[in-house]
């Protein structure tokens, strides 16, 4: 087994590059899996929830669950990692995703609403394996490639991700001889992905790429107070780059997650079937992760405050084009691609930015604060989003999400683009 404990980890730094590769191929592996199941869920999360309701109103609450799910485990799995590393952390979520998916699959078939939040909930589980995997690849990056690191573990996410929502449909098929509703197929699809990508983990995770950043750094602070969470939230109040970071994943992460989880039931307003509802989302998640090498790559040369401006400016134009969409299915799938485009550009950036800036020792706690932060937003956006769409319509739902960047905006133009010199960032350059 190996030890919780940097100091009993032995490699040499000429060992890292090969260990740096092993860890990229075991992350890029479980985000392919991970990114399967949690897309095809997704794509049928709000449906489901309309179904069992019996009220588009709520159907907004399957979605925010799934975020808040996600939300309400970040501190708790980012305070595992901090004391054991991002296997287990890594593992757990997975775990937690797989039993949420079934409570899923069981609500549906009992006509339960409530319960079905509470799966939805424990399903956002493998989001936050998901979203972590990112920070997990940057551990044992050098600091001038980081988000290089990150947009590539991202970018993984494509391949199971851009084909969940369009197996969505045979999952649902798949189940009609089962008894349960053709919505929850994915969840029962799911379960079993869920599984797989944490015993790949556990396995294969191995040593762990904190511990062994840990072990790189021995002269850092290596005390249980500044490893605390306490200690992450101290060192991102502490830095207006930390700050801006924080605001630029939660703004993105928010803005995203409103617009996309009402899309399908608008597209079905518009009389689209569940089959193109998963090609405009498969779209749509193609942006978000089949363009993060870009996006890494800009950020490590153009600096992380200008790839977050042209976040801000990508997710405005998304939000103008999918907003006056109307019964113009294809206009509505360019804005869901520029969507995820924008989310891209401001997660990767943020994700780096948020390295850069907080001391090696709290960074995971840092981390799992900003993975609470932005799904929190999310969840209070993604519940406001239903109830916008019921109340007024989604194109008002567009400009209220326009409207959310305008602080962002702001708060990127006044962050000083420096850093101090033991913290250089790109930015510092540019």
């Amino acid at each position: 087994m190996t030890s919780t404990d940097p100091a009993h980890i032995s490699i040499t730094p000429e060992q890292v590059p090969a260990l740096r590769r092993r860890t990229n191929a075991v992350l890029i592996a479980s985000q392919i899996l991970g990114g399967l199941g949690v897309a095809t869920g997704i794509a049928l999360a709000a449906v489901l929830a309309q179904e069992v309701s019996g009220t588009e109103a709520l159907s907004g609450l399957a979605p925010t669950a799934m975020v808040a799910g996600t939300a309400i485990l970040s501190m708790p799995l980012a305070a595992l990692m901090t004391r054991r590393g991002r296997r287990p952390g890594l593992v757990l979520a997975y775990v937690i995703g797989a039993l949420g998916a079934g409570v899923v699959v069981l609500a549906a078939s009992i006509g339960n609403f409530p319960l079905l939040l509470v799966g939805m909930a424990g399903f956002g589980a493998a989001s936050s394996a998901n979203l972590q995997a990112r920070f997990a690849a940057a551990d044992l990056a050098e600091p001038q490639h980081r988000a290089r690191a990150i947009s590539n573990v991202v970018w993984a996410t494509t391949i199971g991700a851009v084909l969940g929502p369009n197996i969505a449909a045979p999952a649902g098929r798949s189940v009609t001889g089962l008894g349960i509703p053709e919505a929850s197929g994915p969840f029962l699809w799911a379960t079993g992905v869920f599984l797989i990508s944490a015993v790949l983990v556990a396995v294969l995770l191995r040593p762990d790429p904190l511990l062994t950043a840990r072990a790189l750094e021995p002269e850092a602070d290596s005390s249980p107070q500044g490893r605390s969470l306490r200690a992450g939230l101290a060192a991102v109040a502490a830095s207006p780059r930390a700050r801006l970071a924080l605001v630029t994943v939660a703004v993105s992460h928010t803005a995203m997650v409103s617009i996309m989880s009402m899309t399908p039931v608008d597209l079905g307003h518009h009389g689209a079937d569940i089959d193109l509802i998963g090609l405009v989302i498969s779209g749509h998640i193609a942006g978000m992760y089949a363009f993060s090498p870009v996006m890494g790559r800009l950020s490590d040369r153009l600096g992380r405050l200008s790839v977050i401006s042209l976040a801000v400016s990508l997710l405005a134009v998304a939000a103008l084009l999918a907003g006056t969409a109307g019964p113009n299915h294809t206009q509505t799938a360019i804005g869901l691609f520029v969507l995820g485009l924008g989310w891209s550009a401001g997660l990767v950036s943020g994700s780096a930015l948020l390295t850069d800036s907080v001391p090696q020792p709290a960074r995971a706690a840092a981390q799992g604060l900003s993975d609470l932060t932005m799904n929190t937003a999310a969840g209070v956006g993604g519940a406001a989003a239903g109830l916008i769409v019921a109340q007024a319509s989604y194109g008002w739902l567009n400009l209220i999400a326009a409207v959310l960047l305008l602080p962002l905006a702001a708060l990127a133009v006044l962050t000083p683009r420096w850093a101090p010199k033991a913290k250089q960032a790109p930015d510092a350059a540019a």
